[in-house]
């Protein structure tokens, strides 16, 4: 049992499980908070570009982020913020690659979501989806070759299904049996083209016997249960036991990005099971177990408010990139880049 300190000063016993769901909730309120402080900075002409959050969509990222290790794999999109930082993404880099900063990971070349840093195994996103499940698959690869362990992940909604990409790597990972964790959240929309345009199977989870690859099916608006579910399908892959398909039902609460109104979703799906938010049942859940109280979780929101506050002030004090000074080559590497002007110069 682990022990830990209440708002008014007495200690309570906790279990493992009931801790991880405490730092779980955490990393989703801090991704929630951040994903809004990015929602008005796009609105107030601060951000460039677009703006996409991850409302409705943080348990089940946060739970993929915490179930992976360091030397692990995590390859994630959009909507993953609380799972970019629960894998150990710095707040700055998420900060500085939204408002252009030359110190960001990307020198401030590429906007929004698009950042990474792929030496320590969390990947940059390629925008055409299900485009990084080859990407992983092929680090798994290379891994295997040089007799490396650890497991790789990325995620991708219901719409990505629909995509070649997906069906080829996910084959390709089952032939070769490779420890890969494939997310798909089915939050009902591919932009604003319903579910029942994108697929006439029951569950998407059905497409996992048809690649021979284990699947699962989770609520992933119930953060118990996609810690328990994806902790599972992580220590498969990890123990050899291949690649894992997890479907989580839920709904987008938000539109596509900061640009969409989101009017087309139907109040009748908000009403429904599918559409409870993920953050309001995970806090009522947190009061009714005694696993934190109200002035306890005020005080996390504070902290992480004060924090974002400083990034955002931070960040906005740094200089974007001088196009007079800026080497923009392609390959950022210099040495990388010599090679190739040598191999050109000699043909």
């Amino acid at each position: 049992m682990l022990q830990i300190l209440a708002s008014d000063g007495k200690t309570a016993s906790v279990s493992p499980q009931q801790n991880q769901y405490r730092e779980a909730f955490r990393w989703m309120m801090f991704g929630r908070l951040l994903d809004d402080k990015f929602a008005t900075l796009y609105r107030g002409g601060k951000i460039h570009g677009g703006v996409f959050i991850g409302r409705g969509q943080e348990a089940v990222s946060v739970s993929l982020g915490l179930s992976l290790r360091k030397g692990d794999i995590f390859a994630p999109l959009i909507r993953d913020l609380s799972g970019r930082l629960a894998f150990g993404e710095p707040i700055l880099d998420a900060v500085r690659t939204y408002l252009g900063s030359a110190l960001g990971p990307m020198r401030g070349r590429d906007g929004n979501v698009h950042r990474g840093r792929p030496k320590e195994g969390l990947l940059p996103m390629i925008s055409h989806l299900g485009a990084m499940i080859p990407v992983v698959n092929g680090m798994l690869l290379a891994r295997r070759f040089q007799k490396r362990e650890g497991v790789g992940a990325t995620c991708l909604g219901e719409g990505g299904t629909s995509t070649g990409a997906f069906h080829e790597a996910l084959n390709q990972a089952a032939v070769e049996k490779l420890p890969l964790i494939l997310v798909v959240a089915n939050n009902q929309f591919a932009y604003s083209t319903p579910s029942s345009r994108q697929f006439a199977c029951e569950t998407l989870v059905d497409k996992a016997v048809g690649y021979g690859v284990e699947g699962h099916d989770l609520d992933g608006t119930d953060l118990s249960a996609c810690l328990k579910t994806m902790g599972q399908a992580v220590a498969s892959a990890r123990n050899g036991g291949g690649p894992q398909l997890i479907v989580a039902k839920l709904l987008r609460l938000c539109g596509h990005g900061e640009h969409d109104d989101a009017h087309y979703i139907d109040p009748k799906l908000k009403d429904s099971p599918c559409g409870r938010d993920c953050m309001a049942v995970a806090e009522e859940f947190l009061l009714a177990q005694k696993l934190a109280d109200a002035t306890t979780i005020a005080s996390w929101r504070n902290d992480f408010q004060q924090q974002i506050e400083e990034a955002v002030a931070k960040v906005q004090r740094e200089a974007g990139p001088d196009p007079f000074k800026e080497t923009w080559q392609a390959i950022s590497s210099t040495h990388l880049m010599e090679l190739h002007n040598a191999i050109g110069s000699n043909e």
